[in-house]
């Protein structure tokens, strides 16, 4: 099963499933971007809309952008309003979007399924206005040495969706050769994580 088939499959009950993970991922969210003035936004990897109303609740205009067609049709139930558009897309190729037209691109676990992020960053900086902020929240590496993955219950299966390693050091390095300037890194733990690696690792950078 290949990733967007995964979670074609996952999006049935990716929003009632327990999964620590995404739960921390939408709190962390809220507490790093509160405060930004981002009047659009580009959401990359939208999934079922868990972070998509919140975002619309902030933000005069939030394109969200997912590969996973059912993953959409779940978001778009969820989020019934003007000011989002939904597309189905590859994050992997150009994204659908113009030129310095976002304040704020969002990306929550989703790099974690593509190899190469050196397309990745030269989109959102593409896509971003002078000064404007990519967010990245991940599955900190630290739980993937453990060989942690995205996973879900299929049939009674345990799927594992296919992931890729990508280090503190990789998002640091490709960021600053996109021109891209750091303005916050934090790693988080979910309340049960006590004595244990942090769960997430989050980015802000700035263009």
């Amino acid at each position: 099963m290949d990733i967007q088939e995964a979670y074609d499959s996952w999006s049935h009950t990716y929003d009632t499933d327990h999964n620590l993970t995404r739960d921390l991922d939408q709190v962390v969210t809220k507490k790093i971007l509160m405060g930004l003035d981002s009047p659009s936004v580009v959401e990359i990897g939208c999934g079922t809309g868990k972070n998509t109303l919140w975002l619309s609740q902030i933000a005069e205009r939030v394109h969200a952008i997912d590969s996973s067609e059912a993953m959409i049709e779940k978001a778009k139930a969820k989020v019934n309003s003007a000011n989002v558009p939904f597309t189905v897309g590859d994050i992997t190729k150009t994204w659908m979007c113009n030129n310095a037209s976002a304040d704020l691109v969002t990306c929550n676990l989703v790099l974690e399924h593509i190899q190469d992020l050196s397309f990745i960053f030269p989109e959102a900086s593409r896509v971003l206005v002078k000064g404007g902020y990519f967010f990245i929240s991940e599955l900190h590496p630290f739980k993937q040495y453990q060989g942690v993955k995205a996973n879900f219950q299929h049939n009674q299966e345990t799927i594992e969706i296919k992931a890729f390693t990508h280090h503190i050091s990789e998002f640091m390095n490709v960021a600053k050769a996109c021109g891209f300037a750091l303005e916050d890194f934090q790693e988080w733990w979910h309340e049960s994580d006590q004595d244990k690696p942090p769960r997430l690792a989050t980015f802000l950078f700035k263009r």
